[in-house]
């Protein structure tokens, strides 16, 4: 059995750009005045065809919409998308089409329209339930205007997911428990909760290194939120079964346990990364992070990658322990060895179990909650 079909294959499609840019944000997404949906529209089915053409008698699992903010795609430009996709690979049976959506981009039309083009799961980002904190991570939308999107996609889609960060500015313990207890009462099914940090390139970073940000947190302090966070949400039926994301059994993102399982994901898009096996050799692709770019790229040259490297073994086995230990299943020490051609360091593994950090079951490694914790310096110890 080819390595990437423990994860399986999924497709990531990047939609670059947002009604403004957040200042915590250092994804790739970009604010413009004017965009030809038509001509963005004729370069993805481009490259779905291209990349269908090497993957060709694949079982396709998951499709995946991020940016940016995918919900300001026009609904006939999904619906093109899916489409195509329907015609190029052979569909799992129980296929997962996840949107990102911002509250601001949310009308309940739109909604309808992407539901009928075939997107069956919403992931919607908050952020923050109270207004204050909003303004402060630059969103666009009010408390209420998130509470009504998120109604809005509750009754057009019955998978919906949204994300929260916390570690905000002058937050405090027990705000960050009351502001769980809603977003609980909230929940459909699964909850991704992120700790704000402080990225070079970004607003949040210029300010942070003129000394302008004031009221973050300190590490004692984060730390007693990812706990509370990690106790709240498995007494509510929706343990951590990645670091920072909290799911009812079954309901976990398909599409990210892809990346997590590290299977093979196609990345369509500008600045969206990909890992393909192809005539046994798995590569990680890149594209252009400017649309400009990307768009010209796929014009001219008939692709859309900047780069295309062979991943070498034990590489592949570093990506999949850094990537699998986020997962409260953990990996296969076998499949490790298998991908590297070496096993993992048993002295570390005694020390880090001994510690609590790490537990195993035959050939199965995890971190423990302690471990996920920390997981960082868990993963030095064990990286070859």
């Amino acid at each position: 059995m080819e390595d990437w079909r423990h994860g399986g294959f999924g497709l990531y499609l990047h939609w670059p750009f947002c009604a403004s840019k957040c200042p915590y944000c250092d994804f790739n997404s970009h604010v413009a005045a004017e965009i030809d949906q038509e001509r963005w529209k004729r370069a993805y089915l481009w490259e779905i065809e291209r990349v269908g053409r090497e993957t060709e008698g694949r079982i396709l699992n998951t499709v995946f919409f991020g940016g940016g903010t995918p919900s300001l795609m026009a609904p006939d430009l999904v619906a093109a998308i899916l489409d195509k996709v329907h015609a190029t690979w052979r569909m799992a049976n129980d296929l997962e089409v996840t949107l990102e959506a911002n509250p601001g981009s949310v009308e309940a039309g739109r909604f309808r329209g992407y539901a009928e083009a075939g997107v069956n799961r919403i992931s919607m980002g908050l952020q923050a339930l109270n207004d204050t904190d909003l303004k402060r991570l630059g969103r666009l939308h009010s408390v209420a205007e998130a509470r009504a999107a998120f109604d809005v996609a509750r009754e057009a889609f019955a998978r919906v997911s949204f994300d929260l960060i916390y570690a905000r500015q002058d937050q405090e313990l027990r705000a960050w428990e009351a502001e769980l207890g809603e977003a609980v009462a909230m929940a459909v099914d699964h909850l991704s909760l992120y700790q704000l940090t402080i990225e070079d390139g970004t607003a949040f970073g210029a300010r942070h290194a003129a000394g302008g940000l004031k009221g973050l947190p300190e590490d004692d302090l984060s730390a007693d939120m990812y706990m509370i966070t990690q106790d709240i949400l498995g007494r509510s039926g929706m343990p951590a079964y990645e670091v920072s994301n909290h799911a009812r059994d079954g309901a976990e993102s398909r599409h990210n346990l892809i990346y997590w399982r590290y299977g093979d994901y196609a990345g369509i898009g500008p600045g969206a990364h990909g890992r393909l096996t192809l005539d046994g050799q798995r590569f990680a692709t890149e594209t252009p992070l400017a649309p400009s770019q990307w768009l010209r790229q796929v014009e001219v040259a008939g692709h859309g990658e900047a780069t295309r490297e062979q991943v070498l073994a034990a590489d592949q086995a570093g990506e999949y322990l850094m990537m699998a230990l986020r997962l409260a299943e953990g990996m296969d020490a076998e499949r490790f060895a298998r991908l590297g051609g070496t096993g993992l360091d048993e002295g570390a593994l005694v020390r880090l179990e001994e510690i609590g950090m790490l537990r195993r079951d035959g050939a199965r490694v995890a971190a423990t909650a302690a471990g996920r914790a920390v997981l960082n310096a868990v993963i030095r110890e064990l990286m070859p």
